[in-house]
């Protein structure tokens, strides 16, 4: 029995309900075709759930038509609630101010006559390149209003990576600022769009002036925000859309190539954002104030800031700085401030928040906090209890939940009202998800603790829809490993002896050590369980003995003694505790001690740079790090293999 049930209190007000999983295991398409009439306003209903008939790509809710920005915002303002925070913007400055949903409704269409005005129609790409500010919010409903797909490329990118974006998407406007704000600095943004769009498709550029610096401006090309949309009508009426219409292009990297354009389409994606953000982040409109910490850039801010929570009318916190500026304890800061209720957030930032000391946020009143999410890859155990017992003032549900750019939505989660929860696992797919494990042949594993390769049996509303422009990279890259039936992710996985499942990181993630399949999160996980660990990453580096070693690379605890202090005797003690707690094939060959793991701006780890640095290549492209001087650091300070 777990030690985390959820409380009779807490499930008598949950959202979701173990009713849920009955409903879908008895008609998968009926489960769906009820989840889009509670979730979506329909302008014309549909009348086909799905057609799987051209499987791989699929069809949902055929012949239906709706518009996501009238769902997201009108809709609300329709029933009454335009007096409603829809977000609470929170400068890097630490300052605030509150939109409602009838602002965001008129901002809105404002954005999308002013788009219309630039020659953006229905069908055309818009690329949006902008800092965590409400017009970004703005500019992606009033692209989804037109119908014009929007492709949001990450702030922190290069020129080099916004243009590759923009020629293959063939983006006809860009929206951007004149700069962002980077602990407390005013850092220039759109320089890196004057670079990426000469010779593109790109035609006009508009730029919010957000910081105030000096920008080069090409009067046949750039406009300014202020220009065009303070002044736009508040007038623009919906248009509805049909249900496959496409919504976005977010790419993701691939493993060779230019990055993959991952195609999202409208009623099915819009369906399984608010359906899963009201059941597993347990979402009353009415009462709660939410937060996911992501970035827009990333599809975790697509879902779970843009279109999930706003389709619930939900109030939320929408901040542009990061965790420690101006200071280590701004989040807690905003949580006691907005009284936020429900925290989504990745477990980096759990750790980051760990290193620095539960007396950063034992400062704050966090009383209003009732659910917490944990996102971008999985939690390790000991922070899964520290986030609970610090943040969630050991009461709090966590929600783990494993997804992908690609499923669009959460695939697997506890339901906190529900599920006896498990740390570190995100335990089993939600109600209408079908997940299996299979074998290195395609046969299903039952047996606890046997790895094997994360599939999904069922389609799913969210799913992407292709790649963009590239069909064929799309069945070889999603549909090929184990024939056309099954999607497989990518990601290594297991069952408990409770069925739970334990996402284990991407295959390439998973390690062959003489033999024995192992995963690096699993080591990860039992060198962050050492009291003088705060972080970890593990790769895996080539062995001529082994096949595959794991090569480990540590942050110590502030409070803990200095490596220095301690030399081979903490290198072997962490080896000998992996051996402890996984088994001495797992012993990593070796330990590096260092001041910080390089990370891209949205805090996560580039294991693959680590690896260039444990087979002893040159070190890869460390343009999307956050902070580039992190790997001349460890490459300096490389030592020897410790020795048993």
């Amino acid at each position: 029995m777990s030690d985390y049930a959820p409380s009779t209190e807490f499930a008598d007000q949950a959202v979701g309900k173990a009713g849920l999983f009955d409903e879908a295991a008895a008609d998968h398409e009926a489960f769906w075709a009820a989840r889009a009439h509670e979730y979506v306003t329909w302008s014309k209903d549909f009348d086909t759930t799905l057609d799987w008939s051209d499987a791989p790509f699929a069809q949902w809710f055929v012949g239906g038509e709706l518009n996501v920005a009238y769902n997201c915002v009108d809709r609300h303002v329709d029933a009454g609630n335009g007096d409603r925070v829809a977000l609470h913007f929170v400068a890097a400055s630490g300052e605030g101010r509150s939109i409602s949903y009838a602002d965001l409704q008129r901002e809105v269409a404002k954005a999308a006559n002013a788009l219309e005005s630039l020659g953006v129609a229905k069908g055309d790409r818009v690329a949006v390149y902008m800092p965590m500010i409400p017009e970004a919010v703005v500019t992606m409903l009033a692209c989804a209003r037109i119908g014009a797909p929007h492709s949001v490329v990450f702030g922190g990118f290069s020129a080099e990576a916004l243009k590759a974006r923009i020629e293959d998407g063939e983006a006809k406007v860009v929206v951007t600022s004149d700069g962002q704000f980077r602990k407390g600095k005013a850092m220039p943004l759109k320089t890196a769009v004057d670079k990426a769009v000469p010779g593109t498709t790109a035609e006009k550029v508009l730029v919010v002036q957000r910081t105030g610096i000096d920008v080069d401006w090409d009067d046949s090309r750039d406009v300014w925000w202020h220009d065009a949309v303070d002044g736009a009508s508040e007038e623009h009426e919906a248009q509805p859309h049909g249900s496959e219409h496409p919504l976005f292009i977010l790419y993701t990297s691939g493993t060779t190539g230019k990055p993959k354009g991952i195609l999202h389409t409208t009623g099915g994606y819009l369906t399984q954002c608010a359906y899963t953000n009201s059941v597993v982040h347990d979402v009353h409109p009415e009462s709660d104030v939410y937060w996911c910490t992501a970035d827009i850039g990333w599809v975790t801010g697509h879902s779970y800031i843009v279109y999930g929570p706003l389709a619930n009318g939900a109030t939320q916190v929408l901040y542009e700085g990061t965790p420690d500026s101006p200071h280590q304890g701004i989040f807690w800061e905003i949580v006691e401030k907005y009284k936020v209720s429900i925290l989504y957030t990745a477990p980096t930032a759990v750790r980051t928040f760990m290193k620095w000391g539960r007396e950063i946020p034992d400062k704050y009143d966090l009383s209003s906090i009732r659910v917490l999410g944990s996102v971008g890859e999985p939690i390790n155990p000991e922070a899964w209890r520290w986030y609970r017992d610090v943040i969630g003032g050991g009461s709090a549900p966590i929600v783990d939940t494993w997804w992908q750019t690609e499923t669009g939505a959460i695939m697997n989660s506890p339901l906190p009202g529900v599920t006896a929860l498990e740390p570190g696992s995100s335990q089993r797919a939600i109600p209408g998800i079908h997940a299996e494990i299979l074998d290195d042949e395609g046969q299903p594993l039952t047996e606890p603790e046997q790895v094997g390769y994360l599939v999904l049996t069922k389609p799913w509303p969210s799913m992407l829809r292709g790649i963009w422009g590239d069909p064929e990279r799309y069945k070889e890259t999603y549909w090929s490993r184990f024939g056309p039936k099954y999607y497989f992710a990518g990601d290594g996985a297991k069952y408990d002896e409770d069925g739970n499942i334990w996402i284990l990181g991407r295959v390439d993630d998973v390690m062959n050590i003489s033999g024995h399949r192992l995963s690096t999160a699993e080591i990860e996980s039992a060198l962050v369980s050492h009291k003088q660990v705060a972080e970890a990453a593990v790769v895996g580096a080539s062995d001529e003995t082994t096949g595959q070693a794991a090569v480990a690379f540590v942050i110590l605890r502030e409070h803990g003694e200095s490596a220095d202090a301690q030399g081979d005797e903490l290198v072997t003690e962490l080896r000998n505790h992996v051996g402890q707690e996984i088994g001495p094939i797992a012993k990593p060959r070796s330990i590096m001690v260092v001041d910080e793991l390089p990370k891209t701006r949205s805090g996560k780890i580039m294991r693959r740079l680590l690896k260039d640095v444990a087979e002893n290549r040159e070190v890869g492209d460390v343009s999307t790090l956050a902070d580039s001087s992190v790997m001349s650091q460890i490459k300096d300070g490389i030592d020897k293999p410790s020795s048993d």
